[in-house]
């Protein structure tokens, strides 16, 4: 049966005019071309220099119906009112908004904080989309399930979805599981770059477009033989052990070689120097965080190679 829950720690806020569109497919990392009618994608907006500011999800509203006319209909969309609603990190919202006004200049687009109407929903376990006028697959992973923006009392309108009710806990030891990194639970925003961040193995970029805030880093970054450091999926040793928490050093006989991102009981994701880890596991050496001896593991979705202990 599938699980849902109401992620408390997101927000909600709607960008909207002429120019939505064509001003964000020119700052973030993904193309506005896959932001379609009742779907959402998956961006960044980066530092000049590369770095991740922000990460969220932007979402095309379906239209309603009637709600153009026929000579509006043939409009090209330039000249149309365009609506996108962005669910971001609750703590971050404010300063988003304040980031994409510095951008707007001369652009037909304003801004309008929308948490006091909608809230941002998780259904997971379950390929069939939930009955919500506002659902969309997760554009990172389809194993991690649907969002949702719903009016907010949607746990009144949760208990007429055919799912268990979770957390926000369940949530994010599902999410874990699949190896799937968030901004401000697995890496601190402002330092890291996207594709330590695994956005190139997550659809969160688009390589083919034009160019966007820190694009020239980006491409670089992906041109490069390498990516040395990654946030992938750890485990402790020995079973039963608890992970430590965000920001915990990990290290090789003392050298750190990365921090623990979130975490689950003996499961978590860490951003780990994967060279140092390889020959750390090459010298048949232990990999450390405040004493628990870690495991690194592979995502079925990573196209990058991740070190093993030797058997």
């Amino acid at each position: 049966m599938c699980i849902a829950t109401i992620l408390k720690d997101r927000a909600v806020f709607e960008v909207k005019g002429a120019d939505a569109r064509r001003f964000l497919h020119g700052i973030i990392t993904n193309s506005m071309e896959k932001a379609r009618e009742g779907e959402a994608l998956h961006a960044g907006l980066l530092t000049p220099q590369g770095k991740l500011l922000f990460d969220f999800f932007i979402y095309a509203p379906p239209r309603s119906n009637g709600s153009q006319s026929a000579a509006a209909s043939e409009r090209p969309e330039s000249e149309e009112e365009t609506r996108f609603l962005f669910d971001c990190p609750e703590a971050l919202k404010d300063e988003l908004i304040k980031r994409l006004t510095f951008y707007r200049l001369r652009a037909k687009v304003d801004f309008a904080d929308l948490s006091g109407d909608y809230e941002v929903l998780a259904v997971w376990q379950t390929d069939a989309a939930p009955a919500l006028e506002m659902a969309f697959r997760d554009p990172r992973l389809p194993a991690l399930g649907w969002r949702a923006f719903a009016a907010k009392g949607a746990a009144e309108l949760m208990d007429d979805l055919p799912c268990e009710r979770g957390d926000e806990a369940a949530y994010h030891a599902h999410r874990i599981a699949l190896g799937v990194p968030e901004g401000g639970k697995d890496y601190a925003f402002g330092d890291i770059f996207p594709h330590e961040a695994n956005f190139d193995q997550l659809n969160g970029v688009d390589f083919n477009k034009g160019c966007y805030v820190g694009q020239e880093v980006v491409s670089r970054m992906q041109h490069k033989t390498v990516v040395r450091k990654r946030i992938v999926p750890v485990m402790a040793v020995q079973e039963g052990q608890v992970l430590p928490p965000f920001g915990t050093e990990i290290e090789v006989e003392g050298f750190p070689i990365g921090k623990m991102g979130s975490s689950t009981g003996g499961h978590g994701l860490a951003l780990i120097r994967l060279d140092r880890a390889a020959k750390a596991l090459s010298e048949n050496k232990a990999i450390t965080a405040n004493g628990v001896a870690l495991r690194l593991k592979k995502p079925d979705w990573a196209r990058f190679e991740i070190p093993q202990q030797a058997a």
